[in-house]
């Protein structure tokens, strides 16, 4: 049965929100914004989030916060500093600059943590890379490099939304790699731009997805800045359902549960009221093959949480839930995961999704097809 305020499937996906747990202070660091965090456990067990701090004139740095819990839920932060600033070319404009956006994996074959965030350059946004071996101290990689072995080139594009998997992957040669999922916006694929289109127009299948782009492990070991350096590349998923029709990317890193790779994903549609109001910002869920991750095993067909609360709906953005965080809560049972999202670009919420113990076959294969470049549910 599905809640009517959530969007939730209760037999399927549940989720259940906790609150916010971080908002601006009177820091002129972040006087205009906390929002859309990483989310870390340290060698420790201590929780820490990394949210992208927003100063004046929309100047983003990335900042680092302990979790602070009652009971078993999160209910706030303790502020530990900043630890990206913007300093290099690719990350300062004219008048400021921003890392922004950053997703935390810990590589388990590379044996430290590896952020993926938005660089903010006179060029617009690119995924830039950074590596720690204590959260606390960053060592900057630069940007993503894509080789290029065909249409569409990912090195001229705007580029967000960027998440590492934690363990080694197989790229479609069979070869150990680190994959990355990624979402090129090329021109004229902006929610803005497809907004003004017919909505039963085609998707354009290579300019309108999710990615998936290799590095080989061996290459890594030679040279960590080698993690920057994208070999292969393969589509992964599509816009399908009216709540993502505009723009699909991914949101949280992935995790493993019993059924495969986890990713809690974001979906933009127009706003059905008004138009000239701007767009919905909702968050969906996607089951991976485990031991091949370009194989979907599920996908959902209505987002799992919808803007719907005071603190998403208005803000410096409205009507947004932006994940880009996950915490694994095996203290409390099998497949729980805190999820940290972006609520309104303004501050940051907390909610607790469950993974069922049998996906649903309904939904299995949820995609679009490759030819015709339509839904196929």
């Amino acid at each position: 049965m599905r809640s009517p305020s959530t969007g939730v499937d209760a037999a399927l996906f549940s989720v259940e929100r906790l609150g916010t747990v971080m908002q601006p202070s009177n820091d002129p660091r972040e006087i205009e914004g906390v929002l859309n965090p990483a989310a870390a456990r340290a060698k420790n067990d201590s929780l820490y989030l990394f949210p992208r701090l927003v100063g004046k004139g929309n100047y983003s740095r990335i900042g680092i916060a302990q979790v602070r819990y009652a009971g078993f839920n999160p209910v706030g932060v303790k502020r530990d500093g900043v630890v990206l600033e913007p300093t290099e070319p690719y990350e300062l404009h004219s008048g400021g600059g921003g890392c922004e956006d950053p997703r935390i994996s810990f590589v388990t074959p590379l044996g430290c943590y590896v952020m993926t965030y938005t660089a903010y350059s006179a060029a617009g946004p690119r995924i830039a890379i950074a590596a720690s071996d204590d959260l606390h101290v960053w060592r900057k990689l630069g940007l993503a490099f894509f080789d290029r072995q065909a249409e569409p080139d990912f090195n001229t594009a705007i580029n967000k939304d960027a998440v590492i998997f934690p363990e080694a992957v197989k790229d479609v040669d069979g070869n150990p790699c680190v994959a990355m999922l990624h979402r090129p916006l090329f021109p004229g694929t902006t929610p803005e731009a497809l907004s003004r289109q017919n909505s039963e127009r085609p998707i354009d299948l290579l300019r309108e997805s999710i990615w998936i782009s290799y590095v080989p492990l061996e290459a890594i070991g030679r040279d960590e800045h080698l993690i920057c350096h994208f070999t292969s590349h393969r589509r992964l998923l599509s816009p399908v359902g009216s709540w993502e029709r505009l723009k699909v990317g991914s949101g949280t890193p992935p995790v493993l549960t019993r059924h495969g790779w986890l990713l809690v994903y974001h979906g933009v549609s127009a706003n059905s009221v008004d138009l000239s109001t701007g767009f919905t910002y909702s968050a969906g869920v996607v089951i991976l093959d485990r031991h091949d991750i370009t194989a979907v095993r599920y996908r959902s067909a209505q987002p799992i949480l919808i803007p719907d609360r005071s603190e998403e709906l208005s803000g410096n953005v409205a009507r947004v839930v932006f994940p880009t965080g996950i915490d694994r809560r095996d203290d409390i049972g099998q497949d729980v995961f805190d999820i940290y999202y972006g609520m309104a670009d303004s501050r940051i919420g907390a909610a607790r999704l469950r993974v069922p113990s049998v996906l649903p076959q309904s939904e299995v294969g949820c995609d679009v097809s490759p030819t015709t470049g339509t839904p196929t549910l």
